[in-house]
């Protein structure tokens, strides 16, 4: 995997999906957007909003992540937002919106590093349609959260190493590793 071919996808990693199930991830993907960015791979921000009368109001009475506050990056994301390649928001959980879609196509990646939050939802949802689309994703296992806790995460990695490949799901290290082996993006 090349940092210069690939972007790291941050999915979701706002207020109003921090809770005790999910708050633990977030050092290690501050960490890693940190070394990413310094290593001039390009990073993308999403952004969930939840608009009044979306399905997810209408069929599930969920109506959380309408507000400034609750939409907003968490705080230890927001120096790096500033240099982010793109912010998608987005009312569906899939990354893979049309705008977001237009994002990756435009910038010619080949590979996408998805971290976040929810891994049973957004994260996982996200890595479908990248490989449908024809990216390689790859899912950092450790720098990803469900808010319904690690049953759900768990149950999202056991589906994606099923649907996507094993293969691609990955920690932190190993992607440390290999972007300290490749060396900064000119």
């Amino acid at each position: 995997m090349d940092p210069c071919t690939t972007a790291l996808i941050v999915i979701d990693v706002q207020n109003g999906f921090v809770n005790r199930h999910s708050r633990d991830a977030i050092p290690a993907i501050a960490h890693l957007v940190q070394r990413w960015q310094e290593a001039g791979g390009p990073v993308v921000f999403a952004r969930f909003h939840n608009a009044p009368g979306s399905p997810y109001e209408r069929i599930t009475g969920w109506t959380d992540l309408r507000t400034a506050e609750e939409q907003a990056f968490v705080d230890e994301l927001a120096p790096y937002v500033v240099e982010a390649a793109a912010v998608i928001d987005k009312g569906q959980s899939s990354v893979f919106t049309a705008d977001g879609a237009q994002v990756f196509r435009e910038a010619g990646w080949s590979d996408l590093v998805l971290c976040g939050i929810d891994t049973d939802s957004c994260v996982y949802d996200s890595a479908v349609d990248a490989y449908h689309a024809g990216y390689r994703p790859w899912i950092v296992t450790d720098a990803c959260a469900s808010t319904g806790g690690s049953r759900y995460h768990d149950a999202a990695l056991l589906l994606a190493a099923r649907n996507i490949s094993a293969g691609q799901l990955v920690t932190s290290e190993t992607i440390l590793q290999q972007l300290g082996a490749q060396g900064a993006c000119a």
